[in-house]
């Protein structure tokens, strides 16, 4: 059994040295609790569906479950615990100073060259999913999602609905097809 510390201090890690939050810090959570044997490689994907369908933040859904696997609701207490005190006296550190470094052009230089180094991880983060797509209709669906995301300019919200009534017309028509309906 893994103990609450151990918990604690893996999160706390990831939150302390992962820039950018949310899904910055999905393949350093994912290499964190895979390396350590917790999760396997085919409940990683189901960890962030669930983290991204639940309200609040990604990092903290994905402490919050992945925590809950390990030990409990203690265990969901120190993940996310762990996860969100580095960023949170990060932040707090920042507002306390910020108005004397916020016009300093070696600290716009610096938010300037994370900004691509973000985008990067992302998108690695996202073509290692979709590596794993083995359907059609799977790579049909995610390249349809960017298209009209990035080319067409439609809300995620939007893109996201429609999948979810398509989804649930589909599931519903396999199921009464099934029943002889």
């Amino acid at each position: 059994m893994v103990s609450l510390w151990k918990i604690f201090w893996v999160f706390a890690k990831i939150g302390a040295f992962t820039i950018g939050g949310g899904y910055m810090m999905v393949p350093a959570i994912e290499a964190e609790m895979r390396g350590r044997g917790w999760i396997s490689e085919e409940e990683l994907p189901d960890i962030v569906a669930i983290a991204q369908s639940a309200p609040g933040l990604l990092t903290v859904n994905m402490s919050i479950f992945a925590g809950y696997k390990l030990r409990g609701l203690a265990g969901s207490i120190a993940a996310t615990f762990g996860c969100i005190i580095a960023p949170f006296l990060t932040i707090l550190l920042i507002a306390l100073f910020f108005s004397s470094f916020r016009d300093n052009p070696w600290v716009m230089r610096i938010f300037a060259g994370v900004r691509p180094v973000a985008v990067g991880i992302i998108a690695g983060y996202c073509f290692n999913l979709m590596k794993k797509q083995s359907r059609w209709w799977q790579w049909a669906i995610s390249l349809g999602s960017i298209a009209a995301i990035a080319l067409l300019k439609v809300s995620a919200f939007w893109v996201l609905l429609t999948l979810i009534v398509l989804s649930l017309a589909i599931s519903l028509y396999r199921q009464n097809r099934r029943a002889g309906k």
